[in-house]
């Protein structure tokens, strides 16, 4: 009785959150449910501009070392920044998860959630997965492990997509349609210096799964289809869906691994089902999960908590989101016309077309005035320039993307620190 009366006061009480970055879509939906909560919400940022800082929802933004360039710097600044200002719980909402589990749960003297850096080094990079995932049966696309130039013989199906092992949304991925393209992409990822992943295009849906799960066991899962597509290939609309066998692969995956934390994968529905195309370990965009009926944040402080929550009931099919901000980059990404940013302007606001049953779920402004600002800013920049799109974009994934040199550093220093416990 003592536990349920600790555990009812504890889900009661306002709680301060340290997000470890401000820049990218999951850290201000995450934002956007916290402050639903009622919790107090901080976040780090490696820039005084971030697309969190325009919400109410955000008491504080603390500046630190950029990630993807000096991890263990970022980490330290994480660390003095969580003591100094007590924070109850800290939340990776980006790449930032590698170092924290590199380091270990306890490291930052906050409660978090991570999984044990052997599980995500199996799921890190796009090589692993690819391994991981192949190892345990779980449908793929064809793919190749390509070592040097002499193994792209073995490509022959077009259209392919070559993948650095470490990139950050999609920025280290290229399709390509013939030989002489696939040599090109691959050189200019890197091939030769470490190997590329070379999957064959799948035909059908792009949809996005959500899971978490606790040390093995899955509590919670959500999925939903791409209805359209923004800049950098995000989905500027979804609509949350089930999927056959998704639940099986996920359990399977965090059973073996016995994975704690959030989970997100990429999958094509093809005619014979689905079949992963990218695996993070992490959270991705958990509002349109939300609003399906499945809580994957609050469920997250539940598990940082230290507690285990109830499996949550599946989510509802049909729940359609949009991300403006995403619409507005995606029409001047495509076409580059001032003309496509004001019809996509236009059919978002009269709720016409895709957007006539959407709710927004990265900028809501009922009662938040402020997330009104990086719309505008984008609306305006792009109906001016629609070129600008990319700065937009490129610009926000920087701050919080996880290099290639960023990850050998993170993995040596672990090696290292494993090495000198066990002698």
């Amino acid at each position: 009785m003592g536990n349920v009366a600790v555990i009812v006061a504890y889900s009661c009480a306002t709680v301060r959150v340290l997000l470890s970055e401000g820049s990218g879509l999951t850290s201000r939906q995450v934002v956007t449910r916290l402050g639903q909560l009622g919790h107090e919400v901080e976040l780090l940022s490696s820039t005084w501009l971030c697309l969190s800082r325009f919400t109410r929802h955000v008491r504080r933004i603390h500046r630190v070392p950029p990630f993807g360039t000096a991890p263990f710097s970022w980490f330290e600044a994480a660390r003095a920044i969580a003591r100094h200002r007590e924070i109850d719980v800290f939340l990776p909402t980006q790449e930032q998860v590698a170092v924290l589990s590199a380091m270990g749960s306890g490291a930052l003297g906050s409660a978090t959630v991570v999984p044990e850096f052997e599980a995500l080094c199996r799921l890190q990079d796009k090589v692993s997965a690819y391994l991981t995932l192949k190892e345990l049966g779980i449908p793929q696309p064809a793919s190749f492990v390509v070592k040097d130039i002499e193994d792209l013989g073995r490509v022959t199906a077009f259209p392919a997509f070559v993948k650095q092992p470490i990139s950050t949304a999609s920025m280290g991925v290229r399709k390509v349609s013939c030989e002489a393209q696939l040599s090109s992409a691959a050189r200019a990822l890197g091939l030769g210096a470490h190997r590329v992943l070379i999957q064959v295009a799948a035909v059908g849906e792009l949809a996005m799964v959500q899971a978490l799960a606790d040390e093995g066991r899955l509590i919670a899962h959500h999925a939903c289809l791409r209805i359209k597509e923004g800049i950098g290939g995000g989905a500027s609309i979804k609509e949350s869906v089930t999927l056959q066998d998704i639940r099986a692969y996920l359990e399977q995956i965090v059973g073996s691994l016995r994975w704690h934390g959030p989970l997100s994968m990429d999958v094509i529905c093809t005619a014979r089902g689905p079949v992963v195309i990218d695996v993070n370990p992490r959270l991705v965009e958990p509002m349109n999960a939300y609003l399906g009926g499945v809580d994957l944040v609050g469920a997250l402080l539940d598990l940082a908590s230290g507690r285990h929550p109830e499996a949550q009931a599946p989510s509802k099919p049909g729940t359609r989101t949009c991300q403006l901000l995403l619409a507005v980059l995606g029409a001047a990404e495509r076409e580059q016309a001032r003309f496509a940013v004001a019809r996509e302007l236009w059919r978002a606001l009269a709720h016409r077309d895709e957007y006539a049953s959407a709710t927004e779920e990265l900028t809501p402004i009922a009662g938040d005035p402020l997330a009104a600002i990086p719309v505008l800013a984008a609306a305006m920049a792009t109906l001016l320039w629609p070129s600008l799109c990319r700065v937009f974009h490129s610009g926000a994934v920087a701050n919080y993307s996880l290099t290639p040199r960023a990850w050998e550093e993170i993995l040596s220093t672990a090696h290292r620190e494993r090495t000198q416990a066990a002698g």
